[in-house]
């Protein structure tokens, strides 16, 4: 009888060699040695019994998993934390349209660069958090409660270390971005844009890390595909919570200038003093040990492009009423989007794939790079998964952009125009980084990059800036066609 015990082994004497049979999900490993007549055995010249020697490769649970999910399952599982998620954007969209004009973001210009880069952490940190411990969930690694807490506990360590160091450099950025045209420099405003940034980036990044985690083990006991909710909810609270933070912490430095001048150098250098003890705790922890070393790249990078998305946004909302409210919902749909579907990637990968190994579903051979069409219409999984997500694209916009009109202006009408341009521009996004997202983790994947950790900050990144342009886009071809829900401020 084959024990199911992960660590069953007996031997077993009947040759020299091991033979391997595997059954997934049983790995029987046969032992022969060859049989020797000993005057002291007492088994009468029979052979002796025969044992197995078991491993359990993976859960019989895990197994049934592994099936392709239908697309109503599949829908199903990512349209309501999508909905949940766009609502979340919707009302960031809405938070963001009122802040700018507070006397901080109008005297402070720097801030408004820095949104899209504090905005994109949950792309760089959260969604990154949700991706690698929903691949080490499905893969069997957070089953017992005490691989929960070490998995989680290393983790958030590991993105207060990354919220710290990008807060800063993003702040950096911005400074650069805008002394950069203006030519002028204020040291007070560098002062809070540094220490907002800070306060930002740590506390979203800890209070999303925990409601990350919570939703991939309660995924977990209920038998959800976490990679299908986790990245979703990550981003729900995440603009809200970060626009909410930036503009209550920026506003009370900014009425503290004159009057408490010491109060940003000490926040900044209270972070400054911290920052090694988090480094200790995540290097201690083997699961993100080398994420520590070498995660960086990615956040950093992505952290710049979402900047120069950041610059844009400036600029564009500075021209065109109205802009800022949709800016959060279209690089937060996009960015989630993509980021279901790099998560389920990634986790096929490391289910199915030695690291640096990949063969294709068909022919066998190393394939990375394909055709739009085979990425959007071919029968494989990934392709089905990209169809599904492409049809959440429209009836999900058409309920954030008309929850948005109906609250800003207590009724839901927009003009035919504007709503096709929009949507326009939405779909090509998602298309383009959906399109994106299958090569880039499968190249990552190839050159034995985690496409968890490297990824999704990379994409979501890619769709800050690509939302933004697109956007701007529309609102100029809105702007010649004479649209009357696109005006120039005064």
């Amino acid at each position: 009888m084959l024990s199911k015990d992960k660590d069953a082994t007996a031997p077993i004497c009947l040759g020299e060699e091991v033979v391997e049979l595997i059954v997934d999900p049983i790995t029987i490993q046969v032992v022969k040695e060859p049989l020797v007549d000993d005057p002291g055995d007492n088994n009468g010249g029979r052979l002796p019994d025969v044992v197995a020697e078991t491993t359990m490769l993976a859960d019989p649970a895990e197994v049934v998993q592994r099936k392709d999910e239908s697309y109503r399952a599949m829908a199903l599982q990512v349209f309501i934390p999508f909905l949940v998620a766009g609502l979340g954007m919707v009302g960031a969209g809405l938070v963001l349209d009122v802040v700018q004009h507070w006397s901080v973001f109008m005297k402070v210009k720097e801030l408004m660069i820095l949104v899209p880069a504090l905005l994109g952490l949950k792309g760089n940190l959260e969604m990154t958090l949700a991706s690698r411990l929903s691949t080490q969930a499905n893969l069997g690694h957070m089953d017992t409660p005490k691989e929960q807490w070490s998995m989680i506990a290393a983790n958030l360590t590991l993105i207060q270390c990354q919220a710290i160091v990008v807060g800063f450099l993003g702040s950096v950025a911005a400074l650069i971005m805008e002394a950069s045209t203006t030519q002028t420099f204020n040291l007070d405003h560098a002062f809070l844009l540094c220490a907002s940034s800070l306060v930002t980036a740590s506390i979203a990044s800890f209070v999303l890390g925990l409601i990350t985690a919570a939703v991939i083990v309660f995924s977990r006991h209920c038998n959800i595909n976490p990679d299908n909710v986790a990245t979703p909810i990550a981003a729900s609270l995440g603009d809200i919570t970060s626009l909410a933070l930036l503009s209550w912490t920026s506003t009370h430095l900014y009425n503290a200038i004159g009057k408490q001048d010491w109060l940003a150098p000490l926040i900044i250098s209270g972070y400054v003093l911290v920052t090694p003890l988090w480094v200790w705790i995540a290097k201690r922890n083997k699961y993100t040990r080398e994420v520590l070393y070498t995660g960086w790249t990615p956040v950093v990078i992505a952290m710049m492009i979402s900047s120069s998305g950041g610059f844009i946004l400036e600029g564009m909302v500075a021209h065109y009423e109205g802009f800022a409210v949709f800016q959060p919902v279209i690089n937060g749909v996009g960015g989630n989007l993509v980021a279901v579907h790099a998560s389920r990637i990634s986790t096929s990968l490391h289910r199915d794939f030695q690291p640096g190994m990949l063969d294709d579903e068909e022919g066998g051979h190393s394939r990375v790079c394909i055709t739009p069409g085979q990425s959007f219409f071919s029968k494989n999984k990934h392709s089905r998964t990209c169809r599904v997500l492409m049809a959440m694209v429209i009836p999900g916009h058409l309920i954030f952009i008309y929850t948005i009109n109906y609250i800003k202006t207590g009724h839901a009408s927009m003009s035919p125009l504007f709503v096709v341009c929009y949507l326009v521009a939405a779909q090509v996004q998602v298309g383009i980084l959906l399109y994106i997202a299958y090569i880039m983790t499968h190249w990552m994947w190839k050159r034995r990059i985690d496409p968890d950790n490297s990824a999704i900050p990379y994409l979501t990144a890619m769709g800050d800036l690509l939302g933004i342009s697109l956007l701007a886009m529309a609102f100029g071809v809105l702007y010649v066609a004479g649209d009357d829900d696109v005006y120039i401020k005064e």
